[in-house]
């Protein structure tokens, strides 16, 4: 067997949440020339077998790279994690970790315009400005130069944390738990400091679940599709009033995006990094 040949013919690019222009369909809710949003591959074509899970753009007035960020998964995923999970209500205490992200940009804004009080972390002092000069936190904080979370968040928490959306896991996570108010609600969307490790940090503190009476789940945005249209409904004025901004880190061309995924795992990008493939 020629080994070489046998693991090229395996090979498969990698997938992501890409905008499209449909070049044909056989599809009858899909038309020639549609512009959608969905699941792509890495690559500048790409056959659709299964669309049930793509989104024709129906709003061409904003840029179409957001439908890979605030109008796409990203977007939703912010405002199921933040409204439908943790049912906020006005004056809670709001932290977000990866606050500057493509996600945690938003959970923040959301938490402003619903009249709470924000803290978010980020992995440079850039961003740490960012957060507080751009997206409206109250506080923010640099976690690289924090050797103590359960400190630093009684520091910039001092009232403790009603609500936590948690982007990165691990001894971010443990130091929340150990600073929460009654009631407090985690939405766990995702653990990021943790993918790449071969042994998981522990967390020592979920006992305190029990005498705050909190709650903490984990979802996947694809379960709550079904409210995207109630989510662009919500989103497409806040954006065009600009009560809401997104940033975008883009990287040009294809060629580049290996190079970028592997910034966001150091933290190299700041707000949602997108990859212009320029086709469309």
């Amino acid at each position: 067997m020629d080994t070489q040949t046998n693991f090229s013919s395996n090979l498969q690019p990698i997938t992501g949440y890409g905008v499209a222009k449909v070049l044909d369909s056989a599809h009858p809710g899909f038309a020639m020339d549609d512009l959608v949003w969905g699941i792509t591959g890495w690559e500048e074509y790409s056959l659709i077998s299964d669309p049930k899970n793509f989104f024709k753009i129906q709003h061409t007035d904003v840029p179409l790279s957001y439908y890979a960020g605030i109008l796409g998964m990203p977007g939703i995923t912010a405002y199921i994690g933040f409204y439908e999970l943790c049912a906020p209500k006005k004056g809670d205490y709001v932290f977000v970790s990866a606050a500057c992200g493509a996600v945690g940009q938003l959970v923040g804004q959301f938490a402003k315009l619903h009249g709470c009080h924000v803290v978010g972390s980020a992995g440079s002092p850039e961003k740490v400005d960012i957060l507080k000069n751009k997206f409206g936190f109250d506080e923010a904080f640099n976690y690289k130069d924090e050797p103590n979370f359960d400190a630093t968040l009684k520091r910039h928490c001092p009232e403790g944390i009603d609500i936590y959306f948690d982007n990165v896991g691990g001894k971010m996570l443990d130091a929340v738990l150990l600073n929460l108010r009654p009631h407090a609600r985690i939405a766990v969307c995702g653990m990021i400091s943790q993918y790449n490790r071969e042994q998981p940090d522990g967390v020592q503190n979920l006992s305190l679940m029990v005498s705050k009476e909190a709650r903490m789940q984990g979802y996947l945005a694809t379960n709550y599709y079904h409210l995207y249209p109630k989510y662009l409904e919500t989103i497409l004025p806040l954006i065009k009033e600009s009560k809401v901004v997104y940033v975008e880190d883009v990287a040009d061309g294809l060629e580049n995006a290996p190079k970028a995924l592997v910034g966001i795992f150091s933290g190299r990008n700041i707000g949602k990094q997108v990859v212009a493939v320029n086709c469309l």
